[in-house]
């Protein structure tokens, strides 16, 4: 049996790693297509921050670490998958055959239609040779410009920020990460970065990017607004690495979409992380959940089924904790609500402590914060395990920071073991 993994990040790597200790016998390969050994992008604003050099990046620290578990792996991009004959056509024109297929191979950024984004000195933020390019331009009180201030975004934001650069940011929703934060909590986070001294225009897009003077470009937004930079960093959404299974009939929608095996609808191709769009744990339907617990999460299980074992995913949750400049902000789960809903919330602006609970019945199924991190595993627990808090949800409604309280109540109540669910710290 081959086993073989398109994509070298964490969910191929994790996944090669359970299928060598599942499957001895068979054999596991990585086909990458960048040069470096298999590292994590979410490492690279560490990088940025000078927190770690390039080697800190990598997913496994030993050089030999894939040899001495047996993973071949493979520095090639993949053209094309043929499933008749079961093999990948490499660009190296050379070909790669398997008997289970596991795509893992992640997102690309997406590229805006904005004229002059294909300009020197606009790059995205996401390989290891954009963050080459940002390391060299993005000096100490030089002029960045920052295009989009979603999940990634404020992560790129939060290192570029530490490198002491002078820092705008472009963002066309009205509020920054408005994916995990509603308009309240989203204005508040836009508030405390202008305090930090960052040029935060929000409601605002960029129409075109020139040349300015010197080295440096000038960017022209909708509001009449001009910014100039010696970088322009796009961090403008994402969409799935899924072209060489075109003409294949595998189904894609937002992503290869997955059974409860991560399975596609080929029984001998599988899909795990960013590229996977599978089971939501809150709603039941299909979702690709970009974030690194799910990763990990899709790999390990992908992994054992290819290896003939019978796991079954229980669905992703959507959850995301955010560090901006010293400010955190979290959500999990249904984090907008339910048609039927109800909700509890405290908001202290001029604290920038900002808490939402969303009820279904007495069931929490989702929850947002800023500035509030005391209960985050607990609230995350208490969604996974849809725990009825029974009288608790009307304190809640009353007062939401008493989360930890009802949490001890309800968990006394029910019995120690019946909710047995990780109240660890979440990590990305």
């Amino acid at each position: 049996m081959h086993h073989v993994i398109i994509g070298a990040g964490p969910a191929g790597v994790i996944a090669a790693e359970t299928l060598r200790k599942a499957d001895g016998a068979s054999r596991v390969t990585i086909v990458g297509d960048e040069p470096e050994p298999p590292y994590s992008r979410m490492a690279i604003p560490y990088l940025l921050a000078d927190d770690i050099d390039e080697a800190g990046t990598y997913l496994r620290k030993q050089d030999s670490h894939y040899e001495d578990c047996g993973i071949n792996v493979v520095r090639d991009r993949v053209k094309r998958v043929d499933r008749a004959t079961k093999t990948l056509v490499l660009a190296g024109d050379r070909t790669l055959s398997y008997d289970r297929l596991l795509v893992a191979s992640g997102s690309h950024p997406a590229v805006p239609p904005v004229p002059g984004i294909d300009l020197p000195g606009v790059h995205a933020c996401w390989t290891m040779e954009d963050a080459r390019h940002i390391l060299r331009l993005a000096q100490k009180g030089a002029p960045v410009l920052l295009i989009g201030a979603g999940f990634i975004g404020c992560i790129i934001l939060e290192a570029l920020v530490r490198r002491g650069v002078s820092l705008s940011v472009v963002e066309m929703e009205n509020r920054m990460v408005s994916r995990m934060l509603d308009e309240t909590a989203g204005g508040h986070l836009g508030r405390w970065c202008r305090s930090k001294g960052i040029a935060v225009h929000t409601s605002a897009r960029v129409e075109a990017i020139e040349r300015g003077s010197g080295s440096n470009l000038v960017a022209r937004l909708d509001s009449g607004v001009t910014v100039e930079a010696a970088l322009v960093i796009r961090a403008t959404g994402v969409a799935p690495n899924v072209d060489f299974l075109e003409g294949t009939g595998v189904e894609i929608g937002n992503g290869v979409r997955v059974d409860r095996h991560l399975r596609s609808t080929d029984s001998d191709i599988y899909a795990a992380g960013d590229v996977a769009e599978g089971r939501d744990f809150s709603t039941g339907g299909y979702s690709v959940h970009a974030i690194q617990p799910t990763a990990a999460d899709h790999a390990r299980v992908a992994a054992l089924n290819m290896a003939g074992r019978n796991v079954v995913h229980q669905g992703s949750v959507n959850m995301n904790v955010l560090d901006t400049v010293g400010l955190v902000s979290c959500s999990f789960g249904l984090w907008m609500g339910v048609d039927g809903g109800t909700s509890a919330v405290l908001d202290a602006p001029d604290r920038y402590r900002y808490v939402n609970l969303q009820f279904e019945d007495d069931v929490l199924v989702g929850a947002s914060t800023l500035g509030h991190t005391e209960s985050v595993g607990i609230l995350r627990g208490l969604i996974q395990s849809r725990l009825r808090l029974g009288k608790w949800a009307d304190r809640l409604r009353e007062d939401p920071t008493r989360i930890g309280e009802a949490y001890v109540a309800r968990r006394q109540t029910v019995g120690a073991n019946a909710y047995a669910f990780s109240l660890g710290p979440v990590t990305h």
